[in-house]
């Protein structure tokens, strides 16, 4: 007996090539009916006999192409039509938009082949594209995801391609992007004032040209600008530093190839899939010696970030480049990303040397993904390009829920159904540039999919921009505690259910007690939580100031071992080139308590340690004394400094104290021990202390969130200890650990609260 079956999918099924496999599938099955887009993913029914709509159903989701990610799928059998031939219908239905857009794809390997086959009328073309590759969320403008809803509507389609384009057995069926020589974008290179002197292949030759010269060339990449200069000329290098006002921070290169990369960089076999994988991120490896790589791409940093090409533009500028390129994003330091030509001519004037662009509008800024591997896996610390804004599963649905993050690192997050949809990175919110691509990402997300969000979620620190914003967008606000927004989007990321220990060390976040907490270990899920124990407090002279000059945390931290008589420590490095009116100010904050304010702060632990042993006095950018503290120590095994867990709170399992700690570091100092050595020893001594707050607090498991936690060594250390105890361990993977990842927490804590008001609870 014939019958007919109605399905609903949803999760990553547009843009993928999802229709014309169902297409394929159905044929090879010989069963009628059709297919579509709709707001929510894919709607099929299928009809023929009972057995074959059976294996239809099962093989769905299993063989589905590589891009695509069934998430959700739903069965109805209905009474047989009588339908003779299968079809691919066009996109329509009605309810909510809530199909993710996709991320970002980097070329496929049968693109690639076109582009490199003389005989190819798509050779050399550098917007190449298919079902399986090229760009989607940088020029999606609404959905459905079709092309008069993308920047490429400006396009039309040739014969050649809109014949393509039409046909189910084409892999560029219905991809959106398409376009060749004939009717898509077009290449051009321009002087500094916006003078076009070359297109197409000479535009190419000409930047090629420049970058030999040791010239900075800003190329309008996937999704913004990209500075381009020669890794190996020191002297280009400082002249980007200094023109782009980025004193020290690393810059990442980009590599032709993977063979390439492997002369710059060690790699293994799960850094060399992270590379070549679709996301095409950069990766942060330890550096290779002799590798022709200026000193000054990665200062006194053993890790260099390694990228391969993330588009075709990019794969026919480095076909014509012998030496790997320095890649950092077009903008000054502390502003997003440019992303429009013109805005470009502006914004990068006096940095560039030239501009390789193209006519393909971006629709919103996507920087380079950036992650480390640790502890077995790739683990993300910037997602951007290649990953946003692709959607982490709830277990189940919440209500349209807004999330803006933190100050830091700020991404944005939306609640659709059971999806949170985390929006690339936007930097941190100290510019009025960084304040606009921020206020713009929020209206962008909720216009995308047309929702009213229910509410906002944000920070507990009242002086956040995001939070501000959020009070005044005319949402119900709900305020979540920083660190607890960690905890849940690590469990949220991991699907995990029920209560977990959470070891959320960071910078700071304002705690519900008034002080700057940021070494916690709080007890709980999305739903609530209590703050079982903490790092020993310390007072922080200047309060924020602290963060840029890692010196006033070492004086902190001997104040409060020692007292005053700590601050009378001439010999040791962080008291070194100190005035007398510098100390005596610094004295009188620590005694008085007067702009230092109390801390828990893991990151300004970091800080201070890292002054004492002489390594960082002033920080250019944010994190860097804790990031050569964490150089420092590399590898090299060591005993752990005592860190100790002495009383709390009633209702807690103490303090750890790191007391013992700093007063063996600093005799160590004193008797001229190795430095790599001392910083082994105290990463070694955290990870023992969180060890001990487990085993005290008697939670199976345990999850690791917060930027202390892009630590490789503090990470795979505890992680280690904690395993080795029997302790299940949660750590982040595709959303980052630092305030990157804040926003998935928000909605998760938000939904929670929501749902405990719905409850009566």
């Amino acid at each position: 007996m014939t019958a007919r079956l109605h399905l609903e999918l949803s999760g990553l099924v547009q843009g993928v090539g999802f229709r014309p496999y169902v297409y394929r599938l159905a044929g090879e099955l010989a069963l009628s009916g059709w297919v579509r887009n709709d707001p929510a993913g894919v709607s099929i029914e299928v009809e023929g006999e009972r057995s074959p709509l059976e294996e239809f159903q099962a093989r769905l989701p299993r063989e589905a192409p590589p891009l695509a990610s069934v998430q959700d799928m739903t069965s109805t059998w209905l009474p047989a039509q009588g339908s003779e031939r299968f079809e691919i219908r066009e996109s329509g239905g009605a309810g909510d938009r809530t199909v993710p857009v996709l991320a970002d794809v980097a070329p496929c390997p049968d693109c690639l082949r076109e582009m490199e086959d003389p005989a190819d009328r798509r050779h050399g073309y550098p917007f190449i594209n298919c079902t399986h590759c090229g760009p989607r969320a940088s020029i999606v403008l609404a959905l459905p995801y079709d092309r008069p809803n993308t920047t490429m509507a400006a396009f039309a389609l040739c014969p050649e391609c809109r014949a393509e384009y039409e046909d189910p057995g084409n892999r560029r069926f219905h991809a959106q992007p398409t376009a060749c020589p004939t009717c898509g974008p077009r290449l051009a290179y321009w002087t500094p004032d916006g003078k076009e002197l070359a297109d197409g292949d000479d535009a190419l030759e000409l930047a090629a040209q420049a970058l030999q010269g040791g010239q900075i060339v800003a190329l309008k990449g996937v999704g913004g600008f990209q500075l381009l200069v020669d890794a190996r000329d020191a002297r280009a290098v400082a002249r980007l530093r200094a023109s782009k006002r980025r004193e020290e921070k690393p810059f990442a290169l980009l590599a032709r190839s993977l063979a390439d990369a492997r002369r710059l960089v060690e790699t293994t076999g799960e850094a060399e899939a992270a590379l070549v994988g679709a996301e095409a991120p950069i990766v942060l490896l330890r550096r290779r010696q002799g590798s022709g790589v200026a000193e000054n791409v990665a200062p006194r940093n053993p890790r260099l970030g390694v990228m391969l090409p993330a588009s075709p533009l990019h794969h026919l500028l480095l076909r014509r480049i012998a030496f790997p390129l320095v890649a950092t994003s077009g903008n000054l330091t502390d502003e997003p990303i440019c992303t429009d030509e013109r805005e470009a001519l502006a914004r990068l004037h006096g940095i560039a040397d030239g501009l390789l662009v193209h006519d393909r509008p971006i629709a919103r800024h996507l920087d380079d993904s950036v992650g480390m591997m640790a502890a077995g896996a790739f683990r993300i610390t910037r997602r951007a390009r290649g990953f946003a804004p692709l959607p982490v599963l709830l277990p189940g649905p919440v209500p349209p829920i807004l999330a803006v993050g933190a100050h830091l690192k700020s991404a944005v997050a939306l609640a659709i159904d059971r999806r949170v949809l985390l929006g690339p990175h936007i930097g941190d919110l100290d510019t009025p540039e960084a304040l606009a691509a921020f206020e713009h990402a929020c209206q962008d997300m909720v216009a995308l999919y047309g929702v009213t969000p229910e509410a906002v979620a944000h920070d507990l620190h009242p002086d956040y921009a995001s939070t501000q914003w959020a009070q005044q967008s005319g949402i119900p606000a709900i305020p979540v505690q920083h660190h607890h927004a960690h905890l849940a989007a690590c469990l949220a990321e991991n699907g995990v259910e029920g209560e977990a220990l959470g070891v959320i060390w960071d910078g700071s976040g304002l705690g519900t007690d008034g002080t700057l907490w940021g070494g916690e270990f709080l007890l709980g899920s999305a739903a609530g939580y209590r703050r079982v124990a903490h790092l020993k407090p310390f007072r922080l002279p200047g309060g924020d100031a602290a963060a840029r000059e890692p010196r006033r945390s070492a004086l902190a931290l001997l104040h409060a071992v020692s007292g005053e008589w700590g601050l009378a420590a001439h010999d040791l490095p962080p008291l070194q080139g100190l005035s007398r009116q510098q100390l005596r100010l610094f004295t009188s904050m620590l005694v008085r308590g007067t702009q230092a304010p109390l801390t828990t702060s893991a990151g300004r632990l970091f800080d201070g340690v890292a002054a004492l042993l002489g390594l960082r006095m002033r920080a250019t950018y944010e994190g860097q004394a804790a990031m050569e503290l964490e150089c420092a120590a590399g590898s090299l095994p060591a005993g752990g400094y005592p860190m100790p867990l002495i009383g709390g709170s009633p209702g807690t399992v103490g303090v750890l104290d790191w007391s013992l700690a700093i007063e063996a570091l600093v005799r160590d100092v004193r008797r001229g021990l190795g430095t790599e050595e001392m910083a082994a020893r105290f990463h070694e001594g955290l990870a023992n202390g969180i060890l001990a707050v487990a085993q005290a607090t008697g939670v199976p498991q345990v999850a690791l969130s917060g930027g202390c936690f892009q630590n490789k060594r503090l990470l795979e250390a505890t992680a280690g200890r904690l395993t080795s105890a029997g302790f299940t361990v949660w750590l982040h993977r595709r959303v980052p650990p630092g305030d990157g990842g804040v926003a998935l927490g928000q909605v998760a804590v938000a939904a929670a609260e929501l749902a405990a008001l719905r409850g009566g609870v």
